[in-house]
């Protein structure tokens, strides 16, 4: 069994982890911090987890931490990187689903994050964590930074184009929508029924914190420059990502369906839709599934590619519980086989 902590169980994204790995037969989760909630029962906070977890809160104190095998960072950036050192110098693993870990340069993560980083020497050390990328680094990681939600379903779309060369990728567009449940548990004004209801709007238009971080993935598999265009917009359902993705075409002998589907044929959690499909948000709900469907609309250059996620599961919790899976040399599937809520 492996043994699992949790800091920062009270978000969306650390629920999410107790919800999944509830079900994991290989997992035991034994540690579980808060520090608003510290000595309260799980279960007694999120009645959900009764009957699969009767665990107290504690403090996210490193001595309660380093008997687990891997620990899980469920916290708001600049968190994490202020106990991954010493989690790691005692043989810990470390999934960090926060942006700590995800820039290379850390003058761009001090740029777009706001705080001085306290151990850029693990920059380096970090493995990006999207397995449909990564996953020969992944299994041999200590220290993964889990990708964010907006970037895994924006690379997921174009990564099959870029790798054929059949993209201009100095022309890419990234128009994402998301639910609230993105922004996190904390109360604002912007997440309140009465503001988000009946609304739909664009927010970050001038740069938004995921667009370096898409940006260097995406270079790092792409042979020409990249320049990227990303607009987020915020539409009132609770989870969801829909990422529609713009670029145009420099080969026009490629067959758009037959590429997506061969690329990601041996892949768990993304799924090709068939031709002339459009997903929806709804049929992955509560799912570690990416659905994409891939479009050519009217014959012409430009292809539009479809791609949704749960925000919180294989945009966050679900795509950390796999990068764990798979530095265990676990089923990749385990304790990800949910079926997507319906209605």
């Amino acid at each position: 069994m492996v043994k699992v902590g949790i800091v920062g169980g009270t978000g969306y994204t650390g629920v999410e982890l107790l919800r999944l790995l509830a079900m994991h037969p290989q997992v035991d989760v034994q540690v579980v911090t808060s520090r608003a909630e510290k000595g309260l029962r799980v279960d007694s906070v999120y009645p959900s987890l009764r009957g699969f977890n009767d665990l107290c809160f504690v403090e996210p104190d490193a001595k309660h931490l380093t008997t687990c095998d891997v620990v899980f960072f469920a916290t708001p950036n600049a968190t994490a990187m202020h106990m991954a050192q010493e989690l790691l110098n005692a043989g810990v693993k470390v999934i960090d689903l926060s942006a700590d870990f995800r820039l290379k340069d850390v003058a761009v993560w001090e740029k777009w994050y706001g705080a001085k980083h306290v151990c850029p020497e693990l920059l380096e050390q970090a493995v990006y964590g999207l397995p449909e990328t990564n996953r020969v680094a992944i299994k041999n990681a200590s220290l993964i930074a889990n990708p964010g939600c907006y970037p895994t379903a924006t690379q997921l779309g174009f990564l099959p184009l870029i790798k054929a060369g059949a993209i201009d990728t100095s022309m890419l567009i990234s128009d994402a929508k998301s639910g609230v449940s993105g922004a996190g548990r904390s109360a604002s004004v912007v997440g309140l029924m009465s503001e988000c209801g009946e609304s739909f709007k664009a927010y970050s238009v001038p740069g938004h914190r995921h667009l370096p971080e898409i940006y260097q993935e995406l270079q790092n598999i792409s042979k020409s420059a990249v320049s990227l265009t990303f607009t987020p917009h915020l539409v009132p359902m609770i989870r969801g990502i829909h990422a529609t993705l713009y670029a145009p075409l420099t080969d026009d002998s490629v067959n758009l369906q037959t590429l997506f589907e061969e690329f990601y044929a041996d892949e768990p959690f993304v799924d090709v839709l068939p031709a002339g499909a459009h997903p929806d948000t709804g049929d992955v709900r509560g799912t570690n599934r990416c659905q994409i469907a891939v479009h050519q609309p009217q014959g012409g250059k430009v292809v539009t590619v479809l791609s949704v996620i749960d925000n919180l599961v294989k945009g966050a919790s679900g795509q950390a519980v796999h990068n764990m899976n798979i530095m265990f040399g676990l089923d990749e599937r385990a304790g990800l086989n949910q079926v997507g809520l319906y209605p």
